[in-house]
């Protein structure tokens, strides 16, 4: 195979991923160094902002650390946390907790409700204000190695490839942006954090990654309904015992409210349909009222690191760093994971920053692991670090109170009641045979309330060009009729929030066929993570290609 040939750009560090974290680091770089040190910073959106979703409540800790004065400087922070109620839901009804049981770290005041897309667009104006070069559109493809296999940067941009992977009539080979050290932003189950991880072995020491998939509309409501800085968490129904999760309402500005279900992806029940569990859940009486009369205006969906401290890999290598969710840093518990994300990114810069004026480059940065390990990250995680392997096995009854009990003393003593407990597994192999499990019929849509997949993609504005080669890549492509179908229902077909995947029967009288609708994709990463034989890879398609999120 013949080596492209590409140009190349140099700076101090290159950070992909124009999300909390990486924005945040950009911005502390640049805070502390002026000048003498130059930052880049890659998005594959089509703008910052476009991949971003996120409930979103944002704890504001990370913030005022970077920007104190964000305020003063029209940060996209306009409504405070008035209420907050917690629900647990049966099909008709349910009951509320009261406020004063609740453990008190689960507390969202001072917090504020955020479109977090909004949040990266006015993090990067900062940044750009202080001399960091962002260039959204430009997708990071592949890591660039050094001689002594540190890192040294990225190959990105690269434009036009056939479907069969060789170069089209329009190739572009992009350009390698390489750096004295370089910072992996992408969110949770990054492609390229996936392949460092896996490269320098940084999860050796660590538990099992765990992950839930979240699932998000924006609605525009009738105003008598709306009630500015409520927010609601729900447990229960409609998941029953089948899968851990919930949901959040939150009232935003201009009548408009996020609708909001994670369902963890370590469900047995290979018929389980997180997607349609969402839509059942719009139906539940207290949420149908609410909504009845309003319109959708947007969806979108994208895991979430739910496994805390104990999944946490080793978050440096030689030449970078993994900050924000490409390390984990979501607070379960709190749904909270921007602020760990800011303060990951500061840390890192810290660290870089420090580095630099001493000379070094390609080397690890180890204080950053060693502040992200024992300062406010870690004691923000650790307090919570049972909650997740609670539910997982003692299902949502037993886990939530057990949990709960835990949280109290964690929050009164500073650490958890119960020592540590472990995940034991990963997400896909928590999947069962479907022989072991009965299908679950879930209501058809009514196109009101509730919608069709294939409807609900297309208020996610997602566009790829067909002409590429495939960004969801199968190790076996007959795998997943062969094995995953007959043992498993074939359960992509189901996880998928974005039908993805489909399995059909051809015209010809052969048998079932395996579809992949790429072009549906909004890159959530589900597939990568739940598939029941890791068959299915996910790789960044083209920059700029993907959802176009509007306020998420």
């Amino acid at each position: 195979m013949t080596e492209v040939a590409r140009e190349s750009m140099e700076y101090d560090v290159v950070i992909v991923g124009a999300g909390p974290a990486g924005l945040s680091a950009a911005i502390r770089l640049k805070q502390i160094g002026g000048d003498d040190i130059s930052v880049v910073v890659l998005e594959k959106g089509s703008e910052v902002g476009a991949h971003i979703l996120s409930g979103a409540i944002l704890d504001p800790s990370g913030l005022n650390k970077l920007i104190p004065d964000w305020k003063k400087k029209g940060a996209p922070l306009n409504t405070e946390v008035t209420s907050d109620h917690f629900n647990v839901f049966s099909e008709k009804g349910g009951f509320s907790i009261p406020h004063i049981l609740m453990p008190p770290l689960l507390s969202n005041k001072g917090c504020y409700i955020v479109s977090m897309g909004n949040v990266c667009r006015w993090l990067a104006e900062q940044a750009e204000e202080i001399g960091v070069e962002v260039f959204p559109g430009f997708a990071a493809s592949e890591l660039v190695y050094g001689e002594n296999g540190e890192l040294v940067g990225v190959v990105a941009g690269e434009f036009g490839k056939n479907p069969d992977g060789t170069p089209g009539p329009g190739y572009e080979p992009g350009m390698e942006l390489r750096g004295k050290y370089v910072m992996l932003s992408e969110g949770a189950r990054g492609s390229l954090a996936k392949q460092v991880i896996a490269n320098y072995n940084l999860d050796k020491d660590a538990d099992y990654p765990k992950f839930g998939l979240g699932m998000k509309e924006i609605w525009e409501i009738d105003p008598s309904k709306h009630k500015l800085g409520h927010v609601e968490h729900s447990l229960g129904w409609p998941l029953g015992g089948e899968a851990g999760g919930g949901s959040f309402i939150y009232h935003l500005e201009d009548n408009q409210v996020y609708v909001g279900f994670t369902v963890h992806l370590d469900y047995k029940n290979p018929y389980v349909f997180p997607y349609m569990a969402f839509q059942q859940f719009k139906h539940h009486p207290q949420v149908a009222k609410l909504l009845e009369g309003g319109r959708r205006t947007a969806y979108g969906a994208r895991v979430i690191a739910s496994g805390g401290m104990q999944s946490l890999p080793k978050m440096v290598f030689p030449g970078g760093a993994l900050l924000g969710c490409s390390a984990g840093l979501l607070n379960f518990a709190r749904l909270k994971g921007n602020h760990n994300a800011m303060l990951s990114g500061i840390a890192a810069a810290d660290a870089a920053a420090a580095a630099l004026k001493a000379g070094r480059q390609g080397d690890e940065l180890t204080d950053y692991e060693t502040e992200v390990r024992t300062g406010e990250i870690s004691n923000d995680l650790n307090k919570v670090r049972n909650v997740k392997p609670m539910s997982s096995k003692l299902g949502p009854l037993w886990g939530t109170l057990l949990s709960g009990a835990d949280m109290w003393f964690a929050s009164l003593f500073g650490s958890p009641l119960f020592g540590k407990w472990a995940h034991g597994k990963s997400d896909a192999m928590a999947t069962e045979p479907a022989a072991n499990h009965q299908k679950i019929e879930y209501p058809k849509p009514d196109g009101t309330l509730s919608f069709d997949r294939l409807t609900n993609v297309s208020f996610s504005f997602t566009n790829h060009a067909e002409e590429q080669p495939c960004h969801l890549k199968l190790a076996d492509p007959d795998l997943p009729i062969n094995k995953n179908l007959a043992e498993f229902a074939e359960p992509a077909q189901r996880y998928c929030p974005a039908g993805v995947y489909e399995v059909v029967e051809q015209t010809d009288g052969s048998g079932p066929k395996f579809v992949i609708n790429a072009q549906n994709c909004v890159h959530c990463k589900t597939c990568d993570i739940k598939d029941p034989s890791q068959n299915i890879t996910w790789a960044t398609p083209q920059g700029g290609e993907g959802p176009n999120y509007p306020n998420m």
